[in-house]
């Protein structure tokens, strides 16, 4: 059984520019608030991420600046794009987002969000260790209206814990139960953080049975492979290759 565990948002983050020390600046602001302990999670947005590593770009290119991080288009209806980005995310517009990005400026996805997690644990680290982090973004949902916050970066922290071939409280077995853990602590943190509050930081605590000593696989570890992904091939593709066959009683429910 899991825990209590708090979610706190670090308040107190200046504005981020390209080049700013962001491990130092996030720091300074955690040790006013809720000094950081061995077993944190720091759940960091990636806007404040791709600012610091100067992924934006002038506003005026954002059509060009979509098709430059696209590898394939999803879907499209009207101008907007469900696209398969080079990070291996499937994103509306490839993740490019004006906003809390400075005036006539957009904001790209960072290069490597799992590189970027990894960077940002080991300045971390050297306050208290273990510590988990997850660089967040908004995603859309194929079955859900509305927007949560998914985990594209990771370091230190569990991405999915895997339930198959336990038993359930009615002793069955379960075949295909595995939790997005980094996800859904990212959407917890999302609560605190809000969309027009500017806190770009949370401390989540008291999960330190999600926290590794290893950074691990990563967000990537996340992103479902592309012949399980019947969402990723666009449904008319989906359709030609069977599979969306097979989920009207139940078989392929995930």
């Amino acid at each position: 059984m899991t825990k209590d565990f708090s979610v706190h948002p670090i308040a107190g983050i200046p504005e981020i520019n390209p080049g700013d020390d962001l491990a130092g600046l996030i720091l300074a602001a955690v040790q006013v608030g809720p000094t950081l302990q061995a077993n944190d999670i720091l759940v960091i947005t990636s806007k404040v991420v791709s600012k610091a590593e100067g992924q934006m770009v002038p506003s005026n290119t954002r059509e060009a600046i979509i098709d430059e991080e696209t590898v394939r288009v999803i879907a499209q209806r009207g101008t907007t794009k469900i696209v398969e980005t080079k990070h291996g995310l499937i994103m509306a517009a490839a993740g490019v987002d004006a906003s809390n990005a400075p005036k006539g400026m957009i904001l790209k996805l960072p290069i490597d969000s799992d590189l970027s997690a990894r960077n940002l644990r080991a300045e971390f680290e050297k306050i208290a260790k273990p510590i988990g982090v997850i660089i967040t973004d908004t995603m859309g949902r194929a079955w859900r209206l509305g927007l949560t916050d998914n985990a594209i970066g990771v370091a230190g922290v569990t991405t999915l814990l895997d339930y198959r071939g336990q038993k359930d409280a009615a002793g069955r077995t379960l075949e295909q139960s595995v939790t997005a853990v980094a996800d859904e602590i990212a959407s917890a943190a999302e609560l605190v953080k809000g969309k027009l509050a500017q806190i770009p930081v949370v401390l989540v605590r008291g999960l330190s049975q999600y926290v590794t000593v290893e950074d691990g696989p990563g967000a990537r570890s996340v992103v479902r492979p592309p012949e399980e992904d019947m969402f990723g091939l666009g449904a008319e593709m989906a359709e030609r290759r069977g599979y969306l066959r097979g989920f009207e009683d139940g078989k392929n429910e995930r």
